[in-house]
């Protein structure tokens, strides 16, 4: 079992930043790739982005590639998100997740879940 607790969210305004950090405790032999999800009200998870275990591959999805910056603290069981230029469409319920055996971009790679960390971006 992994548990994993999401921290950094908050209010901020069209073209502000804002840093996401996750910690995983537990089970962290079981912590491979994480990755960051974003649920916006009312709708499912959407992948965000993903790094490997030695941080040596990520993935972005197109709409936040060259704004968000995926990192991770092996030391610390923790991966980041640094946003950047934050779009009103960014808005969601942001959870981080781990467990996938490779670096994914599906919800179904992922076994455990944090249970999310709001992030309003206004106009």
């Amino acid at each position: 079992q992994v548990h994993l607790v999401e921290s950094g969210g908050g209010q901020v305004q069209t073209g502000g930043s804002l840093r996401l950090s996750c910690e995983a405790s537990g089970r962290t032999a079981d912590v491979y790739t994480m990755g960051w999800f974003r649920r916006p009200l009312g709708k499912e998870r959407e992948f965000v982005a993903a790094i490997s275990r030695g941080g040596g591959i990520t993935y972005y999805s197109d709409s936040v590639k060259g704004r968000f910056t995926i990192s991770r603290d092996n030391a610390k069981n923790s991966v980041y998100l640094q946003m950047n230029n934050l779009k009103p469409e960014d808005a969601a319920v942001y959870l981080c997740a781990t467990g996938a055996a490779v670096v994914a971009k599906t919800v179904a790679a992922y076994d455990w879940w944090g249970q999310g960390t709001q992030v309003t971006v206004s106009s």
